[in-house]
């Protein structure tokens, strides 16, 4: 696995993380710049993509829980 991949499936799994409290039940390299991530066969390019995609729906929630706390806070 060289630098790139681990690079790409660290940031996957921060996300994953930060997202859901928890680490992906099946994470693993394969060949050829393929990835198995949660028994699907990807390339590591879509998981890089797939990255954006949970950082942007934690960003989301964080934007609408910070909504709701000033709303509270101006009650």
């Amino acid at each position: 696995m060289d630098g790139a991949s681990e690079q790409v499936m660290s940031h996957y799994t921060e996300a994953y993380l930060k997202l859901y409290n928890r680490r992906p039940k099946e994470l693993r390299p394969l060949e050829n710049g393929w990835v198995l991530v949660n028994g699907a066969r990807m390339r590591l390019t879509e998981l890089e993509y797939l990255t954006i995609q949970l950082q942007r729906e934690y960003n989301q929630g964080s934007e609408q829980r910070r909504s709701v706390v000033n709303r509270l806070l101006t009650w």
